[in-house]
């Protein structure tokens, strides 16, 4: 599909209270499929709310599993395809935990993708919950292909890259970032847009958890970096934005940075990496 709507789903989530997050996935689906949207994106971990601290070892399911089951249910009986955040259970020990994306069809479970850079710092704690992931995720669907990051991914611009050279066409990034990193963030999507020549969906988490107020500002970026949707600040929003696939040509044409991509380079990345 060349031209599509989609959803920015941004959601106040109620923290371990996973029923309540499905039932609020469900009303925002069907509100977004009201409006014609074949794709609608929550934040990370919409399941289970971003502060919870050790009972995310209890809410966390294997992928696919039971919610994945449920949301894909929901996907079929609106004919949308959605992505939302998730704590993935591990497939061999009951105490690794990984920080996931999840994309669900009307024809049924897709693919996940596991957060590769965990923020440790300030008021953020992920390795002490989470493993992180070391695989990117460009996933095949009927809306073309569909990259998946989390967050703090958009910090380094190597996990955009090799989504985008896996063949995305959209990159979606869902995300729970406080007040404090908005500058950060609005900045940095753009540059990912930009740098890719690939539109960007960013989702943000909203609302309040033990005193971290998230600022949502969900937005879809064009791959010339314009804000194409944009979602209010600070509270729940749905907006809903176009992605145009024929918009990719000419922003390729006139800024090639995948044809003057230097490989390389990466090899000298690497070396100065490991002696930093």
């Amino acid at each position: 599909m060349q031209k599509f709507k989609i959803a920015l789903a941004q959601i106040e989530c109620k923290q371990t209270d996973k029923e309540s997050n499905l039932e609020k996935i469900s009303k925002a689906t069907a509100n977004a499929k009201k409006q014609g949207a074949k794709l609608v994106i929550f934040p990370e971990l919409a399941l289970t709310g971003y502060v919870v601290k050790d009972e995310i070892y209890e809410l966390a399911e294997r992928i696919p599993g039971p919610t994945t089951d449920s949301i894909a249910k929901l996907a079929k009986k609106t004919g949308t395809n959605i992505v939302f955040g998730m704590p993935e259970l591990g497939e061999k020990a009951q105490g690794t935990l990984y920080n996931a994306a999840v994309l669900v069809g009307p024809k049924g479970y897709i693919g996940k993708y596991r957060k590769m850079y965990l923020p440790t710092h300030s008021v953020f704690e992920e390795k002490r919950y989470f493993r992180p992931g070391y695989q990117p995720a460009t996933l095949k669907t009927e809306l073309g292909h569909l990259g998946l990051i989390i967050c703090y991914d958009l910090f380094f611009p190597e996990v955009s890259r090799l989504t985008r050279l896996g063949g995305a066409q959209l990159i979606v990034c869902i995300s729970a970032s406080p007040a404090i990193r908005r500058t950060f963030f609005e900045t940095l999507i753009a540059a990912r847009a930009i740098e890719n020549s690939a539109f960007i969906a960013y989702v943000n988490l909203a609302g309040i958890e033990d005193g971290l107020q998230f600022w949502g500002g969900s937005r879809l970026v064009g791959p010339q970096g314009k804000i194409l949707a944009k979602a209010d600040y600070d509270k729940e929003d749905l907006v809903i934005g176009e992605v145009d696939y024929a918009d990719l040509r000419p922003i390729e044409a006139f800024i090639p940075t995948l044809r003057d991509l230097r490989p390389e380079l990466f090899d000298k990345l690497k070396e100065a990496a490991e002696t930093f």
